[in-house]
């Protein structure tokens, strides 16, 4: 994984030394709140309903055990002991004094992290597949191209205040596990007909009040042409992007009242001007990221095989590890979702267990997952039956990954100042309920995805069952979507109709679910079968 040189340790160390300084000026009445908050969301500080919220970055989701520790520190000396996994591959910590921001973020400092560019009018932390480097499907390791956009943009002076927040995924397989469609600009490494590596470029997908798919804008970039391009797109966003209404202000909206074909007539006209510029980075550069992300000493000859005599472990290995480039190893998933518990939340005693793990199962390496749980990418099968099982007594074992209870749910009203509804109580009813069931193996692969607030942070559009929380006069209510996807075959949810109250939306979810049962066909998953029959059975099972 990449480590700092001493260009990226001096940036983030000058900017906890000038963040402390403005926090003491705060503290002391010398600034006000007005004029310390956009300093503040520089440095991913929000001021939630009850406290600081801190957001840290994690680019491309990637991490080592010695900054797992440290997070988990952080969790116990600052916070209440927990730290929340997000859809964007980072962790919030949702309980932070003021007088402590500068602190932490020091501490991460120390371990090669930061909080910058976590929060603003600026292009947030790079995501990509946290499969990346070991997913047998993958033309190349997609991380050194992320984090080589991750240089470019951090600091980036045309970029710091765009009209709106601008978010970045980078995959390298034509399996979609980073939503890419649904980014500002999305990036498929891809292979031409001449067996040349280039990049498809997909500009203005968002989720939020206004959902939208990206459009590929270009089938193929050559990959060192690839931060001319992407400074191309912004350029022409950055260029006509609204500021007088932030609900009109996402480059999304841009591209949809231009037309995908002048957008793109814009920026290829903006490619070709700073192709004579100059502006790539030498090619010596990305050379030198991609040496942090050599392949780990793989062992050749390992059994390839598991003993799955025992029947929960089994379920879990069938369930949590997905098939590695390399044979004996696998991917393994840690799910942050135990029936009944808070999607993404991790406690300090975890994080460490986690941090244990990959350095002694994982090469010193762990994954946050957009889906917000943890991914240990390189464990040799016959160490998986002692990892579970350590697993297990730390209450993170739960084998339900891509089911219904593996809930991707925002923090909503009980933390959030934007929310309108809570999201956590939701969640954790309906994995509670469908963990008691028994129905959740009969169900299948089933995405379900639950936002407090119209932003959708927690991904309700995408979801193959996604809700919605809105304040319905002063009472909170849930409307219902379905046939929402975020992989390859990306599309948007659409509302069922009326919203229900909190119990209402739980027995919703199972009604939905038993009109599935019922008409699916032989081998089809949830969103086979909605995509089939439509949305009427569902409606009329519903609504009547």
């Amino acid at each position: 994984m990449y480590r700092y040189d001493h260009y990226d340790q001096a940036m983030v160390d000058a900017r906890v030394a000038e963040f402390r300084d403005q926090t003491r000026r705060r503290l002391e009445g010398r600034l006000s709140e007005d004029q310390f908050k956009p300093l503040r969301l520089m440095n991913g500080l929000y001021l939630q309903l009850h406290a600081y919220m801190l957001r840290v970055a994690v680019p491309y989701g990637t991490l080592s055990s010695a900054q797992m520790h440290a997070l988990a520190d952080i969790a116990d000396r600052y916070d209440r002991g927990y730290g929340h996994f997000t859809t964007r591959q980072n962790i919030q910590y949702n309980w932070i004094r003021l007088e402590d921001a500068p602190d932490i973020l020091a501490d991460l400092a120390k371990v090669q992290m930061h909080a910058i560019q976590t929060s603003g009018n600026c292009i947030r932390n790079i995501s990509s597949d946290h499969f990346a480097g070991a997913a047998a499907d993958e033309l190349v390791d997609p991380r050194p191209y992320a984090e080589l956009l991750r240089q470019w943009s951090s600091f980036h002076p045309e970029f710091s205040f765009l009209p709106r927040k601008f978010k970045i995924a980078v995959i390298a397989s034509p399996t979609d596990r980073a939503a890419m469609r649904l980014h500002d600009i999305g990036i498929e490494i891809v292979r031409n007909d001449a067996g040349e590596l280039g990049a498809a470029f997909y500009v203005g997908g968002g989720m939020g009040r206004t959902p939208m798919v990206a459009p590929c804008i270009r089938d193929f970039v050559p990959l060192d042409q690839l931060i001319t391009y992407a400074e191309a797109c912004l350029r022409v966003y950055n260029r006509h992007g609204r500021r007088d209404n932030k609900f009109k202000a996402r480059i999304k909206i841009l591209v949809h009242e231009l037309g995908k074909a002048e957008y793109t007539r814009q920026v290829e006209e903006e490619f070709a001007h700073l192709l004579s510029q100059g502006i790539e980075p030498p090619a010596a550069e990305l050379e030198r990221i991609r040496t942090h992300f050599a392949e780990p000493p793989f062992e050749a000859g390992l059994p390839d095989w598991i003993d799955r005599s025992d029947p929960d472990f089994a379920l879990w290995v069938d369930r949590n590890t997905v098939a590695h480039k390399v044979p004996g190893y696998v991917s393994a998933v840690i799910s942050l979702k135990p029936a009944g518990g808070i999607p993404g939340d991790a406690t300090a005693a975890q994080m460490h267990l986690m941090a244990d793990l990959a350095r002694d199962h994982s090469f010193d390496e762990c994954r946050v997952t957009h889906t917000q749980n943890i991914v240990l990418p390189h464990v040799r099968k016959a160490d998986l039956h002692a990892l579970w099982t350590r697993l297990e007594e730390a209450g993170l074992g739960a084998a339900n990954l891509d089911t219904i209870e593996d809930i991707i749910a925002c923090p909503g009203l009980d933390y959030c100042s934007l929310a309108n509804a809570r999201s956590i109580p939701v969640a954790q009813k309906i994995s509670a309920r469908f963990a008691a069931s028994g129905k959740t193996a009969a169900l299948g692969e089933l995405k379900l995805k639950i936002s407090g607030c119209i932003n959708a942070c927690g991904h309700h559009h995408a979801g193959h069952i996604g809700i919605l929380g809105v304040d319905k006069k002063g009472v909170e209510n849930y409307q219902l979507l379905l046939g929402g996807s975020e992989a390859a075959d990306t599309s948007l949810g659409k509302i069922t109709g009326p919203g229900f109250d909190e119990e209402g939306i739980v027995g919703a979810v199972e009604t939905v679910t038993d009109v599935y049962l019922r008409e699916r066909a032989e081998g089809e998953r949830f969103l086979d079968t909605y995509r089939r029959i439509g949305m009427e059975p569902f409606k009329e099972a519903l609504y009547g």
